[in-house]
């Protein structure tokens, strides 16, 4: 995870650096999340019409672990916003599988094992203003997503690895309600369901104004979907704890 965070934080630097030349309309929007994560669910098979499943959950715990997540907005005009979001996630533990497991054409033994778990997102997403009231913001739009994912087992001087990186598209959707002058609640989506698997991230978040150009915020977030083929099943759940910071300029 660490040369993830080293690109996302070059990145952002980079982001932050635009804002000098972004103008004094509040056109930038950045935001940085972070807390807990848990894997609630995360069954894996490779290939997945002839591997065995295994939960990594039941194999290496189901955390918490840390994880982080950098947004940059910029709004075109007053119905149009580009977003980015960086969101990496990297688990690496020992743990113990409780039965002999075929994994990438490999059989490792049931007992300790060590185990790699890479799901990085990187997205780009165009959104379209529907409703921008006093009490309510509403915004649609569409998102694409490069996956880069890893998963890998070793046992001794056995090892397999099953690395891919794939463009997924996405339903965007995104809305505020104000509940005073400087609370709001936040639900942000994206997510998409099809034959050969499914993607949803949703979050709800509560946002306090510091100041107008900076906020709090506090919530939930839930992460669910994978892909069902018969080179590789894997469907996972993610829940998150978060707190963030959001500025505007």
């Amino acid at each position: 995870m660490t040369s993830a965070l080293e690109r996302v934080s070059c990145v952002l630097g980079l982001l932050l650096a635009g804002t000098a030349v972004a103008g004094d309309d509040q056109r930038w929007t950045f935001g940085i999340e972070t807390g807990p994560v848990w894997q609630s669910r995360n069954d894996i098979q490779r290939p997945g019409n002839a591997g065995t499943r295994f939960g990594l959950d039941e194999t290496v715990g189901t955390g918490p672990y840390p994880f982080l997540r950098i947004e940059a907005a910029y709004r075109l005009s007053d119905k149009h916003e580009l977003r980015g979001l960086l969101a990496p996630f990297e688990i690496e533990e020992s743990g113990t599988l409780r039965q002999s497991t075929l994994y990438d054409g490999q059989t490792f033994s049931a007992g300790p094992v060590g185990a790699k778990y890479r799901f990085n997102s990187y997205r780009l997403t165009w959104r379209y203003t529907l409703v921008d009231s006093d009490r309510a913001i509403l915004k649609l739009g569409a998102t694409g997503k490069i996956r880069d994912a890893e998963v890998a087992l070793r046992q001794g001087g056995v090892q397999a690895r099953d690395a891919n990186v794939g463009f997924v598209p996405l339903v965007h959707a995104y809305g505020e309600y104000r509940l005073g002058e400087r609370w709001r609640t936040i639900v942000d989506f994206d997510g998409l369901v099809g034959p050969g698997g499914r993607a949803i991230d949703v979050a709800f978040k509560l946002s306090y104004d510091v100041t107008k150009d900076l906020a709090l915020e506090a919530g939930y977030r839930v992460l669910e979907g994978g892909v069902k083929s018969d080179d590789v099943y894997n469907l996972a759940l993610f829940n998150y704890a978060l707190v963030g910071l959001r500025f505007r300029h």
